[in-house]
């Protein structure tokens, strides 16, 4: 399973994109960095460190920016496919595990290790969501909204989500229980550089709200 696609949804991320592809070029030259209209150099730099670079002109999502990469990746014939976000959170050293544990799954899901650090609303917000996927879909997952995570391309075909904000997370599961597909689950090192970053109670309101739909429309 060598030189796997790498898949990363950026916004206004011109501080940390540059490192995190020199990090990932360690184990893959296939690395694609949408940019979700960023107002930055977020663009310039990753076309600099020479990714395959996509552009949104306008902000539409990290669901969007994320599902654009990866329908790219499987037009350029992957078999593999790994996302991380681009805030310098998810560490590419990482990337060797879930490689290995994809040999024997359709998706692996990185789960965030808790610690002090873990911000309040991170911390039982998840817990919440992680126990509303098992209610509604029978999948015990440890971290639900951890955007680190590897599939094949079959997988994604399955998974493939609608969602064009932080949902998609959570859709992603709730596709992996209708199909049935097999996953695994890894610890992952996370930096929580800004806690205010990522998913917010609003953003997990709506997460809970389209659970309940998913789980109705698409029994």
């Amino acid at each position: 399973m060598d030189n796997p696609w790498i898949v990363i949804p950026a916004h206004n991320e011109e501080k940390n994109i540059s490192q995190i592809i020199k990090k990932i070029k360690k184990y893959s030259n296939n690395i694609i960095v949408v940019d979700d209209g960023s107002k930055d150099r977020t663009l310039e730099i990753a076309d600099k460190n020479n990714a395959f670079v996509l552009r949104h002109i306008i902000n539409t999502g990290k669901g969007a920016a994320l599902k654009t990469g990866c329908d790219f990746a499987i037009k350029q014939g992957a078999e593999f496919m790994i996302v991380l976000d681009a805030d310098a959170q998810h560490d590419p050293e990482e990337i060797p595990k879930f490689m290995k544990k994809l040999e024997s799954a359709d998706i692996v899901f990185g789960y965030r290790k808790s610690t002090k650090t873990m911000p309040f609303i991170l911390k039982y917000g998840n817990w919440f969501l992680n126990k509303t996927i098992r209610f509604l879909y029978n999948i015990k997952i440890r971290d639900s909204q951890c955007g680190y995570r590897a599939f094949t391309a079959e997988a994604y075909k399955k998974i493939r989500w609608q969602a064009s904000d932080y949902s998609m997370e959570s859709e992603m599961i709730a596709n992996t229980g209708k199909h049935r597909l097999k996953y695994l689950e890894v610890p992952i090192e996370t930096i929580y550089g800004d806690k205010y970053k990522g998913t917010t109670i609003i953003d997990g309101i709506k997460i809970v709200l389209n659970m309940f739909l998913w789980r109705v429309l698409r029994k």
